[in-house]
C-alpha cells in the first residue's frame, strides 16, 4: 500500500499516558527515568527532541540548550505530525522514542524522518515494550483491549535491521523491568526482587529495551577541533623524542 504524505497518522500517545498513570505504568516510568537521566547526561550537543509522552519531561536529565517534546497534540511544545518532522536535515543532535513505534501505523515512515533530522553522529535513543517477556505474554494471551497492550511489540532484533539498514549503528542498550506485569502495587513490590535475578537468569526477557544508536554517513570526516589537534600533535612529538632519547641510550 503506497504511503501518504498529507494526511497526519495516528499517534496514540494520550491514551499510553494516562497508562503510566497507573501502578504498573508508573513503576515502569520510574525505571525509564531513571535510564533517562543516567544516558543523556552524557549525549552532548545542541537541540534535543522527545517525540511522543509530552506528558512527562524524559529529556530532564540532558544538558542540551534546547529541548523540545513533538506530538499531534498538547501539552507538547511542538505541535506536528512526527512522520513529518518540521525540521531542517541534520540539525538535531538527540532524539528521543518512548514507546512510540509500537503505537503508529508506519513505523518505518517515522524511523526515516528520524535519520532525515538527525545530524551525522547524532543520537537516537528508543524505548520499547519487548514481545519476548512477561509483557509480551500478557499481551499475547490477555483479553484487555487497553493500552499499552493493543500496541505492536516490535522485536529488538527486528529494530536493530530496521536502524541498521537507515544508516544508524547501535551503541548500546539494555533489558529493564523484569516483574511480571501485576496491575497492584503491591505484588509489583514483593516481586521487586526479579529485577535483580532477571539482569543475572534471563537478561532477554526484561519487559522493555533501551537501545542507543549514532547516525553514520558513510565517507564523512570528522573534523576535530583546532586546539585538539594541537594537543594531539603535541604528544605525537613527546612520543616522538622519547623514542630518540631511548635509541641515543641504548647506543
Amino acid at each position: 500500500m503506497a504511503e501518504s504524505s498529507t494526511a497526519p497518522l495516528t499517534l496514540s500517545t494520550g491514551t499510553l499516558a494516562a497508562w503510566f498513570a497507573t501502578p504498573l505504568g508508573r513503576y515502569l516510568l520510574e525505571r525509564e527515568q531513571a535510564y533517562f537521566d543516567r544516558t543523556l547526561a552524557d549525549i552532548f550537543g545542541f537541540h534535543a527532541l522527545q517525540i511522543g509522552l509530552p506528558e512527562y519531561p524524559l529529556l530532564r536529565g540532558s544538558r542540551m540548550t534546547t529541548r523540545l517534546t513533538v506530538d499531534l497534540e498538547e501539552p507538547a511544545q511542538v505541535l506536528a505530525d512526527p512522520h513529518w518532522l518540521p525540521f531542517a536535515e541534520n540539525g538535531v543532535d538527540l532524539i528521543v522514542l518512548p514507546h512510540v513505534l509500537e503505537f503508529t501505523d508506519q513505523p518505518h515512515q517515522l524511523l526515516r524522518e528520524v535519520h532525515r533530522v538527525i545530524r551525522p553522529e547524532g543520537q537516537l535513543i528508543i524505548a520499547g515494550f519487548n514481545p519476548f517477556s512477561l509483557f509480551g505474554v500478557k499481551r499475547y494471551f490477555g483479553r484487555e483491549q487497553t493500552m499499552p497492550w493493543t500496541g505492536n511489540f516490535i522485536a529488538l532484533y527486528r529494530l536493530k535491521d530496521w536502524l541498521s539498514l537507515l544508516g544508524f549503528e547501535v551503541a548500546g542498550g539494555r533489558l529493564d523491568c523484569y516483574v511480571p506485569p501485576f496491575g497492584q502495587e503491591k505484588w509489583l513490590q514483593r516481586f521487586h526482587f526479579f529485577e535483580k535475578s532477571g539482569d543475572r537468569w534471563w537478561p532477554i526477557a526484561g519487559g522493555v529495551y533501551f537501545l542507543r544508536a549514532t547516525k553514520r554517513v558513510l565517507g564523512m570526516r570528522v573534523i576535530t577541533p583546532a586546539w585538539s589537534r594541537r594537543v594531539r600533535k603535541k604528544a605525537l612529538a613527546s612520543a616522538a623524542r622519547q623514542v630518540r632519547e631511548c635509541a641515543d641510550v641504548r647506543e
